[in-house]
């Protein structure tokens, strides 16, 4: 016959023992007293100590969590290197749980044997967790007119509230509501909004864009003077989102870079037409198209001839003064 292990028989009896203790109060068999000390909140991460008087003649004793035994005297049989000893005493057994979380919660009881009677104390840990969101809509583009729904949901206890404000712009308050829906969405909400998860221990906060996209809207044209061999530029400015594509043109026909000593540099929402060296032929109407996925649109630009006193007056001009003198002396006949 194989020798039994003391040790084994005296954890076996100690553990029988201290279960004895635990259905003892939970029965509330007589002759046992059983007190319940009030809830511990404590936030997450913090530390919590499990204080239980002694006093009496005291044989054996330990604590446990949801029948599981974390100490017994100073033996300790919880593997959780957060949970360790730091009084057993005739006065009180102490014991300390660090970086406390969620599953920490619930109740412990402090299970002494003494002489007369056994004794339990039990606490329910209560653990706080402060707000994290956990699920958030991406950043998107959206076409203008477009239905949107933002969602922001978060973890936390006691359990978070959620609002919306849009950042951008005028700002204020959108949603306090984990959606936030925008119904046909204009170009002047597009921007930044904020979603922020409050509860009693702290906040979370998070960002979401959206991108509005819209067809082109141009500028009106202003016309430009230039003297004869002089500098000339003609502006075009177009608001889109995406940014648009630029086109020119000279009546009907296309003008590309480079040609007829015409540069087109297009930069952002603007679009420029310089002319080096006007001459008579680069006089007349012009037209600047802009164009994005969503549409395009357009503007018209005159450049004409003006004279070096800062005049301006058509190409032909000396034709029209021809022509009026001309009248003048039919008058006179």
């Amino acid at each position: 016959m194989m020798p039994v292990n003391r040790d084994f028989s005296r954890c076996a009896a100690l553990s029988l023992r201290i279960l004895f203790v635990l259905a003892g109060s939970v029965h509330s068999q007589q002759g046992s007293d059983s007190r319940v000390m009030d809830n511990i909140t404590v936030r997450q991460g913090e530390t919590v100590l499990l204080r239980c008087e002694q006093g009496g003649a005291m044989t054996h004793t330990a604590w446990l969590n949801r029948s599981s035994i974390l100490y017994a005297g100073n033996d300790k049989w919880s593997v959780d290197p957060r949970v360790s000893l730091v009084a057993l005493n005739q006065m009180e057994f102490t014991i300390k749980i660090e970086d406390v979380d969620m599953m920490d919660e619930g109740q412990y009881i402090c299970a002494v044997q003494t002489s007369s009677q056994p004794r339990t104390t039990s606490v329910h840990i209560l653990v706080q967790v402060p707000p994290k969101i956990i699920n958030l809509s991406r950043d998107i583009v959206v076409n203008e007119g477009s239905n949107v729904t933002l969602r922001c949901q978060a973890s936390g206890k006691p359990e978070p509230s959620i609002s919306w404000n849009y950042i951008s712009n005028s700002g204020g308050l959108a949603s306090e509501d984990e959606y936030l829906e925008i119904t046909s969405i204009s170009r002047q909400r597009a921007g930044t909004y904020e979603c922020t998860a409050v509860n009693d221990i702290g906040k979370d906060v998070q960002t979401v864009d959206i991108t509005v996209n819209y067809a082109p809207a141009v500028a009106e044209g202003r016309d430009v003077g230039v003297t004869l061999g002089q500098r000339g530029v003609l502006e075009c400015e177009a608001d889109a989102v995406p940014e648009a594509d630029f086109e020119w043109y000279k009546d009907d026909r296309r003008i590309f870079n480079g040609l007829d000593g015409m540069e087109i540099v297009s930069t952002g929402s603007q679009s420029k037409l310089t002319f080096f060296n006007a001459s008579e032929s680069d006089f007349g109407n012009y037209t600047c198209v802009a164009i994005n996925k969503l549409g395009n649109s357009n503007t018209s630009f005159l450049l004409y001839f003006q004279d070096g006193s800062g005049s301006a007056m058509a190409v032909h001009a000396h034709t029209c003064l021809f022509l009026i003198a001309f009248v003048s002396f039919l008058l006179h006949l």
